[in-house]
Order: C-alpha cells, then structure tokens, then sequence
C-alpha cells in the first residue's frame, strides 16, 4: 500500500510538473542586454563632472545613435 502511495504521488507530481508553463522566451535578449548596457553608459556620461574635452557629448550622441539602431533590430 505505502509503495502505490509513493507511486501516485510521483506520477501526480510530474503530471504538475509537465502541465506547468514554461517560462516565456525573450526574443532577441542579448539586445535588450545591449540597450540597458547603453543606458548605463548614457547615465554614467550624464552625470560625470568632466565633459573630457567635449567628447562626453559625442560618446552620448553615439550611445543614442546605437540605441535607435538596436530598437531597429528588434522589429526583426
């Protein structure tokens, strides 16, 4: 008897196991990696207190070119 027990409740366990969801698959989420990364960046620049000779402005202009161009990627 104890051993049909611990059988039903095995098979009834991975009944609930394998009738679980899986966990939604993010398309393309080394991007969104790379956006937040660029995010980071663009916060970091931002609040820095040396403008590096006028190249903090162009890095953040680059970020926010490379930003459009990830969004563009991922309609794909």
């Amino acid at each position: 008897m104890k051993k049909r027990m611990m059988s039903v409740a095995t098979v009834m366990g991975l009944l609930l196991m394998f009738s679980m969801p899986l966990p939604a698959f993010e398309p393309h989420h080394e991007i969104h990696e790379a956006l937040e990364a660029l995010h980071k960046a663009r916060v970091h620049l931002e609040r820095a207190n040396h403008d590096f000779h006028g190249h903090r402005a162009d890095a953040i202009r680059a970020i926010d070119e490379a930003g459009r161009q990830l969004e563009i990627c991922l309609q794909y």
